[in-house]
């Protein structure tokens, strides 16, 4: 198994000041394309725009952008299918929050989104964003309609019955009961690895990838969803995270059948595992490897060993707009 020998310090920093720039630019182009909120009473504008640019390290787009960018494909394209990404991203997160889902308080540091907007807002708004997203990918400009076409079935693919949507019920209706490892491993697979698939297979699909690649690019992409959720899985007690602690509390995860030691020791091969098929598909670069390394840093503790935004951890918790509607415009 190979690994990714660190690079001097010089070329850190260099890759971190490339990495916050990037990560500046995906929030300027996220600002644009989202619906403006004119006044008090674009509520779907406002909650899309809420949950959408609320702070984050933006690791899916990020990915999405360096990896089609080390495959050749158009910057320009990559940014905009990227944005598309965290679209779709914040749609799932305001869905996973329903009191009918995790009925989450938390997120993002925040009150979420239907605590403070109200249900109908939150469900609309995620809708909107969805749709929002496959409207940049299908008019993406500067690649052909072929592609267009693939992006969006791929994105199709991993959002619905057979990707996020089917991870997500597993989740709520399989989790309370007792359940094997490769069991747990099949929805982990479905509710975190199928959107980090349809990245690698999008960034793909722009810089017009040979079968291998993309073959390489899916086991990247199948190691690196395991590894983000055992990761996710042992911060789940962690007020520093931004999110409602202990919220896996008696649900059939690895954690709970394996224990700590078993699962960080998971984590890691699947780390390495994921540098491996990186770099046999010729993307094992500082700044990927960087990107990764920050995230999973410690792997269980909060810290990261990024001094910039792209580094810092989810916001603190905070319950200011835990009200309804107290974060409307």
């Amino acid at each position: 198994m190979t690994t990714i020998a660190h690079s001097p310090q010089a070329a850190e920093t260099g890759s971190l000041d490339s990495l916050i720039h990037l990560q500046g630019a995906i929030e300027a182009r996220l600002e644009a394309l989202l619906p403006a909120a004119g006044s008090e009473r674009d509520l779907v504008a406002a909650a899309m725009r809420d949950c959408t640019l609320a702070p984050g390290k933006r690791l899916r787009p990020l990915l999405l952008v360096l990896a089609a960018e080390g495959l050749g494909a158009c910057p320009k394209a990559a940014l905009d299918v990227g944005c598309a990404i965290e679209m779709v991203h914040a749609a799932s997160l305001v869905l996973d929050d329903l009191p009918c889902m995790d009925d989450a308080t938390l997120r993002r540091g925040r009150a979420t989104l239907h605590l403070a907007f109200g249900e109908d807002v939150a469900l609309l708004a995620a809708i909107a964003l969805l749709s929002r997203a496959f409207a940049l990918v299908a008019r993406l400009e500067g690649v052909s309609p072929q592609v267009r076409a693939d992006l969006v079935a791929t994105l199709a693919d991993a959002i619905g019955s057979q990707g996020l949507v089917k991870g997500q019920l597993q989740d709520l209706r399989d989790g309370i009961l007792p359940r094997s490892a490769e069991q747990i491993v099949e929805t982990n697979q479905l509710k975190t690895g199928a959107l980090f698939g349809a990245i690698l297979a999008m960034a793909g699909h722009l810089a017009d990838a040979t079968a291998a690649l993309q073959a390489s690019l899916q086991r990247f992409a199948g190691e690196l969803g395991q590894a983000f959720q055992l990761y996710d899985d042992l911060r789940d007690r962690d007020a520093g995270t931004g999110k409602d602690p202990d919220k896996d509390h008696g649900k059939s995860t690895l954690l709970a059948l394996c224990g700590e030691e078993a699962v960080r020791d998971r984590l890691a091969v699947h780390l390495a595992n994921a540098e491996h098929y990186l770099a046999e598909a010729s993307l094992g670069e500082r700044k990927i490897v960087l990107m990764l390394r920050s995230v999973f840093t410690c792997t269980g503790s909060s810290q990261s060993n990024f001094h910039g935004p792209l580094g810092s951890s989810e916001q603190q918790p905070s319950h200011e707009g835990a009200e309804h509607g107290t974060r409307r415009p």
